[in-house]
């Protein structure tokens, strides 16, 4: 059983810089590609940014690109989306997600491909 759990979020003015957290259980961590989604009150859930099992591929909404970035440290079994400028309409729930690749190079923006989600960080920027 693959277990994510999400942390880091919390309020921030608009402006300012979150990162979050997403530690994950499989000790083939390498092998999953990883992915961050979020969903904001009365709205789908939307992809924000993904990333390769090597860590070598991204992939972002355009609305983030440049402000946030997604990374790994397969060392430790986490992925990180640190996010800076941030705007009041990036106030949502953040959810990781993941799944199990033979190649480390796949990326994977699509919320129906994911396999395993975390239970939500609640991050609310203020105006």
């Amino acid at each position: 059983q693959v277990q994510l759990v999400e942390s880091g979020g919390g309020l921030v003015q608009a402006g300012g810089s979150l990162r979050l957290s997403c530690a994950a259980s499989p000790r083939t961590f390498d092998r999953y590609a990883m992915g961050w989604f979020r969903q904001a009150p009365g709205k789908e859930r939307e992809f924000v940014a993904a990333i390769s099992g090597s860590g070598g591929d991204t992939y972002y909404l355009d609305s983030v690109k440049g402000r946030f970035t997604i990374s790994r440290d397969n060392a430790k079994n986490t992925v990180y989306l640190q996010m800076n400028s941030l705007k009041p309409e990036d106030t949502a729930v953040y959810y990781c997600a993941g799944r199990m690749r033979l190649s480390q190079r796949v990326v994977i923006t699509t919320e129906k491909e994911y396999d395993y989600w975390g239970q939500g960080t609640q991050v609310t920027v203020s105006s």
